[in-house]
């Protein structure tokens, strides 16, 4: 018996993508998509091992990273120089190599959110129709400035230097709060970062939604992949569209209906053995004397940032 590629290779080689391979890289949609999803879920995989290495944040309290987590995401709420964003983005670089969290893994997970959505909420405001301002770059030119009642619209229409520095600081300051933000979330374990929200008063419904939600995608992601892998084991050649769109809209219903007895199962075993609601760890919370440590440093540089800001 051959054991497959993807079992003994030291990379992160997917079965879909072997088979791929195999028949000449030709991928359906279906296949890119769970694809996609089962890189998502080894992501996952990561991020509890970066939660258990032995890094800098890791060894914090949860409940004073949370606190921290707060502090300076105020502080990059209420500055305004671009140095002083960058220099926080730049602090969480530096917190994460202190973790043991891989700097190439850390940056593409925060930077592939802020282009497609920070970017596309700030590209109007470049333009000096939004922001009035010194035009640095013109774009086309008007007869003459036209005015209806608040709005404006310049004779020349091009972009701002206003509208620019505008966009900048909007996303140093989107980049500063996802990496503050996605920092935190790797370096603890998702069951302590749950019951450090309960300790800060975060509401109980809240949580216990946010952590079934965590368990389900994960789950539901494994059922549409068995599903479909048992479908394919049993395929000998494709059939018609109609008959390929009859069987996904069937395994749609029967995702649903396993989900919903998963549902009521769940529930049941959580009641039978006593669950109120709560998001509960094994471990114990202890603040240590690095944990104070921490404080007080993060206390003072969030202070200088603030104070620093007018200056820059």
């Amino acid at each position: 018996m051959v054991t497959p590629k993807w079992m003994i290779s030291q990379e992160q080689i997917s079965p879909l993508s072997v088979a791929a391979k195999e028949r000449g890289g030709r991928r359906s949609f279906l296949e890119k998509t769970l694809m996609e999803v089962t890189s998502v879920l080894q992501e996952a995989v990561f991020s509890e091992a970066y939660a258990s290495a032995p890094g800098l944040l890791q060894g914090l309290d949860p409940r004073v990273k949370f606190g921290l987590l707060l502090l300076f995401l105020v502080v990059a709420s209420l500055v305004r120089s671009i140095p002083v964003l960058v220099s926080i983005y730049l602090f969480t670089l530096l917190l994460a190599q202190l973790s043991r969290i891989g700097l190439g893994f850390f940056i593409k997970r925060v930077w592939f959110f802020i282009p497609i959505f920070a970017g596309i909420i700030v590209l109007p405001a470049i333009f000096n129709v939004i922001t009035p301002g010194e035009v640095w770059v013109p774009l086309f030119h008007l007869p003459r400035a036209y005015s209806w009642g608040p709005y404006h619209i310049p004779e020349v229409v091009g972009i701002s230097r206003q509208g620019v520095m505008g966009a900048v600081v909007f996303v140093s300051r989107v980049a500063a709060s996802v990496s503050l933000v996605v920092l935190v979330t790797l370096s603890t374990r998702w069951d302590h970062l749950l019951k450090a929200l309960r300790v800060v008063r975060i509401p109980q419904v809240f949580v216990l939604t946010l952590g079934m939600t965590y368990r389900y995608i994960h789950l539901l992601a494994r059922l549409v992949q068995d599903m479909y892998w048992g479908k394919k084991s049993r395929t000998l050649r494709f059939s018609r569209v109609r008959t390929e769109q009859g069987w996904i809209a069937s395994r749609m219903a029967t995702l649903f209906r396993k989900s919903f007895q998963l549902s009521q199962q769940v529930h049941g075993a959580m009641r039978s053995r006593g669950f109120d609601g709560e998001a509960r760890a094994l471990e114990t919370f202890q603040v240590k004397a690095r944990d104070y440590l921490a404080i007080v440093i993060c206390l003072v540089l969030g202070g200088f940032l603030i104070w620093v800001d007018p200056y820059l």
